[in-house]
């Protein structure tokens, strides 16, 4: 980070189905890639660890606990990288099942940010398995190394670097940003200068022109920096296709995004001093 520039990836990895072991693979693969890109911030799809589309099996304790294991591993894996890393999972919190975000820096869990907004329409059927998280935070118990963690749980949080007090990150998944009261919305009315997305839309005809609008215009009335993550074509085993679209945009323009069924990452820099001077 230099200059009040921030360099950021939205990446996609190849993925299998409930095969967590594969999948984390592949993530600290794409991890490995972002930090030799010298990567700050990197965002992953929503369920990357399991999936998005693992179906009925959502509902198996086997995958839920093989994906908290791999959340480990890769926690572990960041240890003594300085980055920002937000990867999706499908997390049980008192009996109900939640699509979260967790959020890591420096080999240490930071938090889980659950979705809000849940898709039942359409090729979505979110709402089958996923409960609504809450808004405000609250703890959940997380076990590493032995040891039992307290670590908030909740859609209003935000994350502010120490060295650049501009860089404010706030986060939300797949269509939430489409909502007329967004989390990002809520976000930056709170100080969030960069928005992370963890998503996982179909590949139709409409929607690469549709996204890059709507985060372009998101970006622009919001001023704010924009990074979203979509998954891969490694999903598209059942009737849904995922093309992997990736892009970052700053304020109305789109820096950056990835050619549709590859595994490229999107990386670029964000002004985020700029922001917060615009801002003022």
């Amino acid at each position: 980070m230099k200059h009040g520039f921030v360099k950021v990836a939205a990446v996609s990895p190849e993925i299998k189905v409930a095969d967590t072991e594969f999948n984390k693979e592949k993530i600290c693969e794409k991890i490995d890639e972002a930090r030799k890109e010298n990567a700050k911030i990197v965002v992953f799809p929503e369920l990357c660890i399991t999936g998005y589309t693992c179906g009925d099996l959502f509902f198996q304790k086997p995958l839920l606990q093989a994906a908290k294991e791999t959340l480990r591993d890769i926690i572990d894996y960041t240890e003594g990288m300085e980055m920002l890393v937000f990867v999706g999972l499908p997390l049980e919190k008192n009996h109900k099942l939640y699509n979260v975000a967790a959020v890591i820096c420096d080999g240490q869990l930071l938090a889980f940010v659950p979705k809000s907004h849940i898709p039942g329409h359409s090729e979505y059927a979110e709402s089958r398995y996923f409960a609504k998280g809450n808004q405000v935070a609250e703890t959940i118990c997380f076990e590493k190394d032995g040891e039992i963690e307290e670590i908030p749980f909740g859609t209003h949080i935000l994350f502010q670097c120490e060295g650049m007090e501009e860089l404010v990150v706030g986060c939300e998944l797949g269509e939430e940003v489409q909502t007329p009261f967004s989390p990002s919305a809520s976000h930056v009315a709170a100080g969030a200068t960069v928005i992370a997305n963890l998503s996982a839309t179909a590949a139709l005809v409409y929607k690469e022109m549709r996204l890059k609008n709507q985060l372009e215009t998101t970006s622009r009335n919001l001023v704010c920096g924009y990074i979203m993550a979509n998954a891969g074509k490694g999903e598209s085993t059942q009737d849904m296709v995922m093309g992997g679209y990736n892009l970052i945009c700053e304020k109305g323009t789109l820096l950056c995004k990835n050619d549709k069924f590859s595994y490229e990452n999107a990386i670029s820099e964000i002004d985020v001093q700029k922001l917060s001077t615009e801002r003022n």
